[in-house]
């Protein structure tokens, strides 16, 4: 039988590497997988690549490590691409994405996914990821791209509209990680959950949230949420970071009465409700961790100063489950044992309310034939009204990329919620031109002034 062949396409990203690649070698259908690292920094690639070698010896599997610094090489034959990469770093490029801004008045938190960062990074990252898929159809063209870069949504889309032959999903732990929030901020077990959760990537709303009872009924734990923040008690603070409550997301819920996927952090930056000059009450009332992610890649590079040294020493490796649904895509597909998992793939439909070109997070079924996104009918009408603020910026920074015209650049900043309720049509402008400028080769020619 023919061995399956991964190629890892950013595996210098070590640590997430790890994660991935460690799941799959878990599965027997994987055990003597060919996997395939490539990265443009040999450096972190050469430790990817010892890392992975430790999976290998720590799970007895039988498993060929390849190594390429040739990205169309190293795509050769791969039944599986899995893309972890941050174009521009750091780095300059994240730096400039929230200096720049700052000093117009315009502060963020994450500035990935929307928002003038986020617009920045799809200009950055989509062309980037057209290369792949331009690879992969002369290379390797049955395999499936799963690709885990920010912005999910307006990468998503970008490769829907112009490589819609490629078999692509795009991937988050939003879902899953939350649930888990939850499920803790109830004290209740997270495997008791049955949840249903759609939308669009950072901005999915949990439509059912559920608790099975020991008779096998199922009580909605909605009216528990909505009590315990009127009254205090949760949310608790963060498991993961003490800068990041959680009261953003609640105080949404209360409002619209579903609750979203994705961190406080991030939907502060998502609505212009959060995040006012002059307002700093709204910032300690919410606890909004500004230049959050900043700080975030500060930390996560100290971090990996003190963890190479334990994963690329001579010691053995711990391996860990994680949460990501690679691998049980993978498995599903490779060994034909069905899994449900939360994808971001056109909608075509799956969401009536909102328009069929879009990326959209859904419930999919995979198994052999692939990943098949499941039907939801219309969300609540105050949800698409929301998801489509975000839905505009999205769609005017794909099209700027499909037509290389560089005024639908300075579209979808003014139809950012955020920005548009803080600067005027004039400040905009002028925060395009000098985010453009300052990024210079690192976004396409028609991009730049």
């Amino acid at each position: 039988m023919r061995r399956p062949k991964i190629t890892f396409i950013g595996a210098g990203s070590t640590v997430f590497m790890k994660n991935i690649i460690g799941d799959v070698l878990h599965r027997p259908a994987f055990k003597d997988a060919i996997i395939a690292l490539m990265d443009i920094d040999a450096e972190r690639l050469a430790e990817s690549a010892i890392v992975a070698g430790k999976l290998v010896r720590a799970l007895d599997a039988r498993a060929t490590i390849e190594t390429y610094g040739d990205r169309r090489a190293s795509l050769a034959g791969a039944d599986f691409v899995v893309v972890a990469f941050q174009i521009g770093g750091y780095e300059p490029c994240t730096v400039t994405d929230f200096e720049i801004p700052k000093r117009f008045g315009l502060r963020q938190t994450i500035a990935d996914t929307l928002g003038v960062g986020g617009i920045m990074r799809g200009l950055r990252t989509v062309p980037q990821l057209w290369a792949i898929c331009a690879d992969m159809v002369e290379v390797c063209p049955e395999a499936i791209l799963l690709q885990y870069v920010n912005p999910m949504a307006i990468n998503t889309w970008a490769i829907t509209e112009k490589f819609p032959q490629i078999r692509q999903v795009g991937l988050c732990h939003s879902v899953q990680h939350t649930a888990e929030e939850l499920a803790r901020d109830l004290d209740i077990p997270v495997a008791e959950l049955r949840y249903r959760t759609a939308g669009i990537n950072h901005m999915a709303f949990y439509l059912k949230f559920e608790r099975r009872m020991p008779d096998g009924s199922f009580r909605d734990l909605y009216p528990d949420l909505l009590d315990g923040y009127r009254a205090g008690r949760i949310p608790k603070p963060s498991s993961w970071n003490p800068r990041c409550p959680n009261t953003v997301r609640y105080e949404m819920f209360a409002r619209l009465g579903y609750f979203v996927t994705e961190s406080s952090e991030h939907f502060a930056e998502y609505t212009p409700w959060f995040i006012k000059n002059g307002r700093e009450d709204l910032i300690e009332t919410y606890g909004i961790p500004l230049d959050e992610y900043p700080k975030r890649c500060i930390e996560q590079i100290a971090q990996w100063k003190e963890q190479s040294k334990d994963l690329t020493g001579d010691g053995t490796i711990a391996v860990k489950p994680s949460h990501e649904y690679a691998s049980s895509i993978m498995n599903a597909v490779w060994a034909g044992e069905p899994a449900v998992i939360y994808g971001n793939l056109r909608n075509d439909g799956c969401i009536t309310s909102l328009p069929d070109s879009c990326a959209v997070e859904v419930p999919c079924l995979v198994d052999a034939n692939g990943i098949q996104p499941t039907h939801v009918g219309a969300l609540p009408v105050q949800l698409t009204a929301l998801i489509r603020t975000n839905i505009n910026v999205q769609e005017l920074t794909v099209k700027a990329l499909m037509t290389e015209n560089r005024q639908h650049i300075y579209h979808a900043a003014m139809m950012d919620p955020h920005t548009a309720a803080e600067l005027d049509l004039d400040q905009i402008w002028s925060l395009v031109d000098q985010l453009t400028d300052a990024h210079g080769a690192w976004l396409p020619d028609w991009a730049r002034a």
